[in-house]
């Protein structure tokens, strides 16, 4: 009995058995596939670059610390919010950065206006180391009525009057105006002057909210159509 073509078919079977298992080895032996990357949202703990992009968290320059409506009503973005970020429709991101400078903090020009903040006259905020800004905020309110004591005028904001203290182009009393062309005039519009300058014209004693409030020393006045008290009661200078 002739055996050797089996014994040679069996041999063949094991030997493509061990490559199969061979290839099965080597195939199992490489590298996982990589897990798929977190979907980056805007919701609070969300870090962002400096570019105002969303990034991983191993990143970043700042941390996402609430989302709030667009625009963000009083109360929605934290105190310490440094930027206010548009992310969608009717979305803001409320965006603290990790490191200084903080603009958020008063008189920084960013973040959320705030009491300590400087104002342009369009109620936009400007850091208080650059020029061109009118006033400095002293609270923030419903109406001009509702306004501290010690406000000296008004600005309207999005959301808020801008009560305004001292500082700035806002006139205080003691503060010498030149003399304007009307006597109805935006406060703002009047051009303040330092009291020795040939072109004072006159004093400021007061503040009021009718003429008839302004003390007895004063003869002129100049009535705002706007403002917290639209009367400012002068003295006028002698030439």
């Amino acid at each position: 009995m002739n055996t050797v073509p089996k014994l040679a078919a069996a041999g063949a079977a094991v030997a493509a058995a061990l490559i199969a298992l061979a290839g099965a080895v080597i195939a199992g032996s490489g590298e996982s596939a990589p897990e798929p990357r977190p979907t980056l949202r805007w919701t609070p703990g969300a870090c962002v670059t400096g570019d105002l992009a969303l990034t991983a968290c191993n990143g970043g320059d700042s941390e996402v610390i609430a989302m709030a409506a667009d625009p963000p009503g009083p109360g929605e973005c934290p105190a310490d919010t440094d930027d206010v970020l548009r992310v969608g429709a009717g979305r803001t991101a409320c965006v603290r950065n990790f490191l200084e400078p903080h603009p958020g903090a008063p008189g920084g020009g960013g973040g959320l206006l705030r009491p300590g903040d400087c104002v342009t006259l369009d109620g936009r905020e400007r850091a208080c180391s650059r020029p061109g800004w009118y006033g400095r905020a002293l609270a923030l309110a419903g109406e001009p009525a509702a306004c501290p004591d010690g406000t000296l005028d008004t600005l309207d904001g999005d959301l808020q009057v801008i009560c305004l203290g001292r500082g700035g182009q806002v006139l205080d009393r003691g503060a010498c105006v030149a003399e304007p062309a009307t006597d109805v005039i935006a406060r703002s519009a009047v051009t303040r002057l330092p009291c020795d300058s040939p072109h004072a014209w006159a004093r400021v004693l007061s503040f009021e909210v009718a003429p008839a409030h302004c003390p007895p020393s004063s003869k002129r006045y100049l009535r705002a159509d706007e403002g917290y008290r639209p009367v400012t009661c002068l003295s006028v200078l002698s030439k």
